[in-house]
């Protein structure tokens, strides 16, 4: 059997709540379409988080259609198989189940019961049988289910006589991956232990952690073309680079299994990126002054483009209209130079953010807060040298801008 695994598209993400990454994804998925008519897997399998929220636009749900019933048309003898994650919605997306299975697309949003139910029928849902092997699609879970997990399995083992490939997709933590790049702290993402979906797999499709890793081989984790011995637990990491803290490259998994206990031959296809991720001036350099950062971001609006951070020394002062300045820079090419406002501090006011104290307060990141008044009754404690005028001014400016606003639409309805 060979197989493709992608997980975590995350279509209709909007990064940093101001940018739309649709071209990005149409970028990804002309990659995938080329990999899949070289490749000719048996199955694309997609490990979940289709959607990164669980109610996407229309204009979504048609880039998905779009671009799935696109891949198919490019490969028709390729199966597709796709489970529901932690950001996509179960119901909504098993409800298109049944068109879907007309193109030899499977969809399973709904997760494995909590009880063990009587009889074999609720297996079906969750079996997919190919004529190269079996895939057993698993969607997230929000606790274990070792024991149903380990009947599907033993299931298959009683009719896999001719001792054909089998294949498990899941949507989960497991325990041990490298979180790098994820906002979480170790410990506050429940992880399961990879014993919790049992034996008798040959490879296990994994997604929901966006570095691309094989579990227990952590100096492969970038391998270009590895073989282990089955069995084999992977993450095929995020399509796109969800944040600027993903600094690792992301990849497609081409896998080869040819027999029931055989072994597992892995290759990675580096995915394109459309935006580049930069920090600025460097991971290791640091802008001593806002006139100095300023000048970065110009020099940068000028000749390159993707998504950028700064990286700026904690002792730099910046002004409340900071973060005005840096939009104005960039906005002659606002579309293709993307400011992601959350800076990189460099020194002691950095290294206190384990404790009571906390960066500058920014008047950029205030504006990008859906409910700052709430933000600031929450954290007030935290910024011990808050000067509350500044608050005040910031809303201000973000008050004067919306009447702004308000005026402007009056005026076109006039």
């Amino acid at each position: 059997m060979r197989l493709i695994h992608v997980a975590d598209l995350h279509l209709g993400q909007v990064i940093y709540q101001t940018y739309e990454r649709a071209d990005e994804h149409r970028h990804f998925f002309c990659q995938l379409r080329q990999w899949c008519v070289s490749e000719q897997p048996d199955v694309l399998l997609v490990a979940g988080d289709i959607f990164d929220i669980q109610q996407p636009s229309a204009a979504t749900w048609k880039m998905f259609t779009d671009s799935f019933v696109s891949l198919r048309r490019a490969v028709p003898s390729m199966a597709i198989v796709i489970v529901a994650g932690n950001h996509d919605s179960p119901s909504r997306l098993e409800s298109h189940n049944g068109v879907w299975q007309l193109a030899d697309v499977r969809l399973v949003g709904a997760p494995l019961p909590a009880v063990m139910p009587a009889g074999d029928a609720w297996m079906e849902r969750y079996i997919v049988r190919l004529p190269s092997g079996y895939v057993v699609a698993l969607p997230f879970m929000t606790g274990e289910r070792r024991a149903q997990v380990q009947a599907l399995l033993d299931s298959i083992a009683c009719e896999n006589g001719g001792r054909l490939p089998v294949v498990m997709m899941a949507h989960q933590a497991v325990e041990g991956c490298d979180l790098s790049g994820h906002d979480v702290e170790v410990g506050t993402l429940r992880s399961l232990p990879l014993s919790s979906y049992g034996t008798g797999y040959d490879y296990l499709a994994l997604g929901h952690i966006h570095k691309p890793q094989t579990l227990g081989h952590p100096d492969d984790a970038m391998a270009a073309d590895v073989t282990y011995a089955a069995p084999v637990a992977r993450y095929a990491g995020s399509a796109l680079h969800v944040s600027c803290d993903e600094a690792y490259p992301h990849t497609v998994s081409v896998v080869d299994v040819q027999t029931r206990g055989g072994d597992v031959r892995i290759r990675q296809l580096r995915i394109d990126e459309l935006r580049h991720f930069h920090v600025l001036p460097s991971p290791t350099e640091v802008y001593a002054t806002a006139d100095e950062a300023i000048a970065g971001v110009r020099s940068f609006a000028s000749g390159q483009s993707g998504y950028f951070r700064l990286h700026i020394d904690a002792s730099a002062t910046l002004p409340s209209d900071f973060g005005q300045t840096v939009y104005a820079a960039i906005e002659p090419r606002a579309d293709e130079v993307r400011y992601n406002p959350k800076i990189l501090w460099e020194g002691a006011a950095q290294e206190a953010t384990t404790a009571d104290n906390r960066p500058h307060f920014e008047v950029a990141e205030l504006q990008q807060m859906t409910d700052p008044f709430l933000f600031i009754e929450r954290t007030i404690e935290q910024y011990p040298d808050l000067e509350i005028g500044d608050v005040r001014d910031a809303f201000g400016e973000i008050a004067a801008e919306l009447a702004r606003m308000d005026d402007d639409e009056t005026a076109k309805r006039r």
